[in-house]
């Protein structure tokens, strides 16, 4: 078992959370990690950063098999792999002492910033 931060498509009732759902082995927790958030179209993008406002999102319980889902939708094939969409890193919340995973971009990409923090709320 693992935790997953999600802060976009992957949060529960957002189009790819189902993805995750059927790995989900506890409730979800509300949390933020501190970062950019970027606006890509059809999902976002995260740039951690110690200094920045906190990124709304959910800690996820997952199983192995649930990370290696959400590996496969976020196009993640092993750290710094040339065919990477995201990179996953391990990252804390800005609140508590929960910890796990998360997927990030190293940049902006050019995309527009999301100045709320949160991709619900965008």
């Amino acid at each position: 078992m693992c935790y997953v931060f999600v802060y976009g498509t992957l949060l529960p009732g957002e189009r790819n959370h189902h993805i995750a759902a059927p790995y989900v082995t506890a409730e979800p927790k509300a949390g933020a990690v501190r970062g950019w958030l970027y606006d890509y179209g059809p999902y976002p993008g995260l740039v951690l950063d110690k200094a920045a406002p906190p990124v709304e999102g959910v800690w996820l319980k997952v199983t192995e098999e649930g990370l290696a889902a959400m590996d496969a939708l976020e196009e993640y094939f092993g750290p710094s792999h040339p065919g990477n969409d995201y990179e996953r890193v391990e990252a804390e919340d800005a609140a508590s002492d929960m910890r796990g995973w998360v997927y990030v971009w190293a940049d902006s990409r050019g995309c527009p910033l999301i100045s709320c923090g949160s991709w619900r709320k965008r």
